[in-house]
């Protein structure tokens, strides 16, 4: 035991020093240019072929095939460590082979007289049935296996780095997440690659193997006959015992990592063990099993064929088809059965009704149909509720206020697959999905159809194809986005709670934040609220900030701005205008990141100066503006946002502080990817760049 262990720790140690690729590529160059014993033959065969029988297990054993990623290089080199010592049994072989079988070591003997029963032309016959085999069959399958995985990987890359960034930015996944996602990517595009390239040592290593053969076979004739005086049927006899036995021992190891690469590389990317896997996919259907059954049933009752077998196995699989569609019926009924209602207390219906009856409607609340409540239930293995926590954690922090729990319930008036989002008791969005399918989602460009439910993205009005789980690759390898039902629910519900996110916040959310502003500024929330402004007022600017999807994150600013400019007014609109130029620095950053020029679009001055008239006229119960000059406005700004958005660039509408907020309710549903900023919300620092003006010829 002791000794083990040293032998253990010296083998670490070596690792460490960087002295092991040294020392294995010395041992091989020994192996092929040093004469070798046989016993160390024997050792060395036998490790070989210990070896592939350890690889081939852990290829069987391994849930994913990036987590045996070193696979391409140990196929490599116990490749060359094979042919080496096909070099080194070669020179034995041919220098001792007249002394007798046993001159080559009594694992080439075992082979040669036990395996094929001492007959060489029947030793012939099997080796070329390996060869052919491992050539022809699974070292051709396995490399081009490789060589599409390859491809398909790499063309599927754009849509899987699309997937994570949508689970980012929906807040499903954090950052850490995100890029261990992305170097999993990366990792396994390598590892399909090394594949590619070391499958076509594998086909090498056959073809060499039948090369080495054939040179053996003629080259111990020659030695048997013309050095040693031996009779030819004598030298084919031993020589080519020999070699055969020589071929087999290096062609089963072979064959066995041949093996192990086509599994590796037919291997499903989820982490699921193969045998599951295998059992769960080829016996879950009892109609074939109950089909194969009858045919096997059929053909044991024709006379003359082995009947005993056929029905004995015609049994199995109808008691097995019978036992599967019993255990599918058991878990459709338990899912199928809605969940059980709290039964009513004795006595109850007699007790006087008080305001605990009466429920306060959720702020925000999910309802779902039965089928999808594995989905949000922890004890079935749901992940919806953890998705969803993670929306509010990503949203609170990019909103700068605490999103309140989603109220999770299940609704029995809904279809089974659909589900509900509400605020304040009243429905905001739905739609139904399918459990046990993905959606492909299609972002605009992709190489091929899909077959499956056509549908659309409830997030964002996407077109996109509810496909089985099997496909999921295929389809990303088109260009798809492919996501799972709960980031579907997930992303639907941050979307929505983005875009309703001022109607969350009330005056007890702003008391939170002014509470927790006051432990750093305390004479700042003492003199605001409620001496400068009250409450409500603060209140009114927290929701028109966030109505226009301004964070409130600097809720310091936001204060000292509403304190700076509280004595002169009290109007919720003009506060908000005062709190954008105090914020213009975030809200230009927001729209067009840290770039120095900020594209924008005007009005033309004759248009501005008709809105300002507009504006005077509605103050003093006029009739606003012309219907006939708002649908020309409107038509102007469509065509040059959607040319902004086909240039890759954000588009802003640049006006006069007095219009802003007048053209940012009027664009806000109709166009919400314009931006509307005034003038003095932009910062010194930026160039202004006008990319189109609108209105010339208004007047």
């Amino acid at each position: 035991m002791a000794q083990a262990t040293n032998v253990a720790s010296f083998s670490r140690a070596v690792l460490r020093s960087g002295l092991g690729a040294p020392l294995l590529v010395l041992m091989l160059l020994a192996m092929v240019v040093l004469p070798m014993p046989p016993f160390l033959l024997d050792i060395l065969f036998t490790f070989n072929i210990s070896l592939s029988l350890i690889i081939l297990l852990v290829t069987i054993y391994t849930l994913r095939p990036l987590d045996f990623a070193a696979f391409p290089t140990i196929l490599l080199i116990a490749t060359l460590l094979r042919l080496a010592l096909n070099v080194a049994s070669t020179r034995v072989v041919l220098l001792h082979g007249h002394t007798g079988p046993g001159a080559a070591g009594h694992v080439i003997k075992s082979f040669g007289e036990f395996v094929v029963g001492g007959n060489y032309a029947v030793g012939i016959v099997v080796f070329v049935i390996l060869v052919i085999i491992n050539f022809a069959v699974v070292t051709k399958g396995a490399g081009r296996i490789s060589e599409v995985s390859a491809r398909f990987t790499l063309d599927a890359m754009p849509g899987k780095q699309m997937a994570i960034d949508a689970d980012l930015n929906a807040g499903l996944i954090d950052a850490d997440e995100a890029r261990r996602r992305r170097t999993d990517i990366a990792r396994e595009a390598d590892f399909y690659g090394s594949m590619d390239g070391a499958s076509k040592f594998v086909r090498g290593d056959a073809m060499a193997g039948i090369l080495i053969t054939v040179i053996n076979i003629i080259g111990g004739l020659v030695v048997g006959v013309f050095q040693h005086n031996m009779p030819v049927g004598e030298a084919a006899q031993v020589y080519t015992l020999l070699t055969i036995g020589d071929g087999l021992v290096a062609q089963i190891p072979s064959l066995v990592l041949s093996t192990a690469a086509g599994i590796i590389v037919t291997r499903a990317s989820a982490a699921e063990d193969m045998g599951n896997m295998v059992l769960g996919q080829l016996f879950a259907n009892p109609r074939v099993l109950a089909v194969t059954a009858g045919v096997l049933l059929l053909l044991g009752l024709i006379p003359g064929m082995p009947n005993f077998v056929f029905l004995l196995l015609a049994s199995l699989l109808g008691g097995g088809a019978w036992w599967v569609f019993r255990k599918q019926q058991r878990e459709q009924a338990a899912a199928a059965e809605p969940p059980p209602t709290a039964a009513s207390e004795p006595g109850t219906e007699l007790r006087e009704l008080s305001w605990d009856d009466v429920p306060l409607v959720d702020p925000i609340g999910l309802e779902v149909g039965y089928r999808l409540i594995p989905l949000v239930d922890k004890a079935q293995g749901g992940q919806l509720m953890a998705r969803i926590k993670g929306v509010r954690k990503k949203l609170s922090q990019e909103l700068g206020f605490l999103i309140p729990p989603v109220h999770i319930r299940d609704n029995l008036d809904l279809s089974p697959t659909a589900y509900r989002a509400t605020l304040m008791g009243v429905t905001v969005g739905q739609s139904d999905i399918y459990p046990d399918r993905e959606m492909a989602i299609n972002p605009g460009q992709v190489y091929g159809q899909l077959d499956g439910i056509k549908t659309v993205d409830p997030a964002f009005g996407l077109e996109a194809v509810w496909i089985e789980t099997s496909r999921r690759e295929e389809a990303q390898g088109l260009g798809y986005t492919v996501v799972d039902p709960n980031t579907v629910v997930a992303t639907h519900l941050s979307q929505l709670l983005q875009s309703h996110a001022h109607e969350l916040l009330g005056h007890e959310e702003v008391q939170h934040l002014f509470t927790q502003l006051g432990k750093s500024a305390p004479k700042l929330v003492e003199d605001l609220v409620p001496k400068l402004l009250p409450l409500s007022v603060v209140v009114k600017v927290l929701q028109n900030l966030l109505a226009e999807g301004i964070p409130i994150r600097d809720i310091r600013t936001i204060a000292e701005t509403l304190a700076e400019n509280a004595p002169r007014v009290q109007d919720a609109g003009i506060l908000t205008g005062a709190v954008r130029i105090a914020l213009g620095r975030m809200i230009v950053q927001k729209i067009n990141g840290l770039s120095n020029e900020l594209p924008v679009i005007t009005l033309a001055h004759e248009l501005e100066q008709i809105l300002l008239k507009s504006m005077r006229a509605s103050d003093e119960g006029g009739a606003g503006i012309e219907p006939g000059l708002a649908e020309r406005m409107h038509q102007g700004l469509v065509q040059v946002t959607q040319k902004q958005e086909m240039a890759g660039q954000p588009a802003v509408l640049l006006v006069s502080a007095p219009l802003r907020e007048l053209l940012a309710r009027f664009v806000r549903h109709t166009i919400p990817m314009l931006h509307v900023l005034a003038y003095t919300e932009v910062p010194d620092n930026k160039q202004l760049k006008i990319v189109a003006t609108v209105g010339n010829q208004a007047g």
